[in-house]
């Protein structure tokens, strides 16, 4: 290579580097104060009522704002409903039955149309939502910077290419999150969301009756949370709403008991259990579980870092009237 082609290598980085910065420079902490200034109070208000009703949801709303920013950046794109001539990422069969909590975000966005019209995305609305959901179940709060645009592009077909299945071993794991610009750490760190919320049966049955071509049930897998969990999820059954808890001591509380099951082998996914196969990610693990204040800190700052993948800011995007559908 010639240091002419070395030179303009290295200055089509810089652009790409400094084009990065620049969009992430502008999301702001208090971003609608001057022009819808009850925007947060507004989308934490309706998701207090929500976990009122179900204190399932706060586990669908981070589980979300996750699958949103996986794909396409954080841009709303996840809200979208399919059309008869698209199918968009909720209909994916990695979303669909799992998320949930759509009603909360189509809730804020009305009344914040009601009063702010055309002002607040509904990807911070998302963003923010998914703050106070960890927050109101016990987690640190932090500050949402915010300004992010809505997308107008939602498919399905990018789903398997960005978000990591629950079959995933522990290098995969740290290749899709580094994907998206997470070191390993912070990929455990966010593994962690996995301590409230809800599971179907047919994301971990494998494990249970057709691990392997040797053996039905995984051999890493606690038998006696082995045998609890066949009781709740029997094999062959037609039931594809067949949920159980992924934390099942404090499912609905945003704790360290997960990686405390990992510990014990009772981590309800591959992709959760794989984390004590690697020293260092089993440090990690180890270190998370014994020091609760610590995770909260770093979860804290990995979901800030989450929200900022791939932001649309400035003219791009639009924000959009109702979540479900762009703008005509």
């Amino acid at each position: 290579m010639s240091s002419k082609q070395v030179i303009c290598g290295f200055i089509t980085l810089v652009l790409i580097l400094s084009h990065s910065f620049m969009l992430e420079a502008q999301l702001q902490v208090g971003f609608y104060a001057g022009s819808c200034n009850l925007a947060e109070f507004i989308v934490k208000q309706e998701v207090r009522n929500a976990l009122i009703r179900d204190k399932g949801v706060a586990a669908g709303l981070v589980r979300m704002h996750f699958h949103d920013c996986f794909v396409r950046g954080c841009d709303g794109s996840v809200l979208i409903d399919s059309t008869p001539s698209n199918t968009a990422e909720k209909d994916s069969p990695a979303n669909n039955p799992s998320l949930r909590g759509f009603e909360v975000i189509d809730s804020a966005k009305a009344r914040l149309e009601a009063i702010c019209q055309g002002v607040v995305s509904c990807a911070d609305i998302l963003a923010f939502a998914a703050r106070d959901s960890v927050e109101i179940t016990g987690g640190f709060g932090y500050d949402v910077p915010a300004g992010r645009r809505d997308g107008r592009i939602s498919l399905a077909s990018e789903i398997p290419a960005n978000l990591p299945p629950p079959t995933f071993n522990v290098d995969q794991l740290t290749r899709n999150f580094a994907n998206k610009g997470f070191t390993q750490d912070e990929m455990v760190t966010l593994s962690g969301g996995h301590t409230i919320g809800r599971s179907h049966c047919a994301s971990f049955s494998n494990r249970l009756y057709s691990f392997n071509s040797t053996t039905g049930q995984d051999p890493s897998l606690d038998p006696i949370y082995a045998a609890q969990l066949k009781q709740q999820c029997p094999q062959g059954s037609s039931n594809t709403n067949l949920v159980v808890p992924m934390n099942p001591s404090s499912p609905t509380i945003t704790d360290v008991g997960y990686y405390r099951d990992i510990i014990a082998n009772r981590g309800l996914f591959s992709s959760d259990q794989t984390l004590l196969t690697n020293t260092a990610t089993a440090t990690q693990v180890t270190q998370n579980a014994q020091n609760p204040f610590i995770w909260r800190s770093k979860f804290a700052a990995a979901m800030v870092k989450m929200g900022r993948i791939e932001v649309l800011t400035g003219n791009a995007g639009e924000i959009r009237a109702k979540c479900r559908v762009i703008n005509g």
